[in-house]
């Protein structure tokens, strides 16, 4: 095994990004960081860097641990990462998530714009459940 990879292949691999191209799209838009400084997804990696990563409103810190030969399941991610994101930054997004559905009693049914309105926000905040528990 080497001990080197892709950042793309490896955010991809151990689930952070659903799917590859997501992943490196994420890296062109700059939302993927190496020591501060943002990445091209063809970045190689070695093992004990710490990668920020940007997830809607979710700053994301890990740590690379391994490099798996294959993408994993789900229930295996945490022997290739470490998660150092503060626990306050989850409490954050879960505050923010709370927020957003709440809707002052009185004011009836939301319009269609209002529903679409809610909807985006939902989707926006969506992308932390799974990280909840890690």
């Amino acid at each position: 095994m080497s001990d080197k990879m892709r950042i793309d292949k490896w955010l991809w691999m151990v689930r952070v990004f659903k799917t590859r191209t997501v992943a490196n799209e994420a890296c062109n838009a700059g939302k993927v960081k190496i020591d501060g400084v943002s990445c091209k997804a063809s970045r190689e990696i070695k093992k004990n860097v710490e990668i920020q990563i940007r997830i809607g409103q979710l700053l994301k810190t890990i740590q690379v641990v391994d490099f798996p030969k294959n993408r994993l399941p789900a229930k295996l991610v945490s022997d290739y990462y470490i998660d150092l994101t503060p626990q306050e930054e989850y409490d954050r997004i879960r505050f923010l998530r709370s927020q957003a559905v709440v809707r002052e009693h009185g004011l009836g049914r939301p319009t269609k714009r209002d529903r679409r309105q809610l909807e985006y926000l939902k989707d926006f905040l969506s992308n932390t459940d799974d990280w909840e528990d890690e």
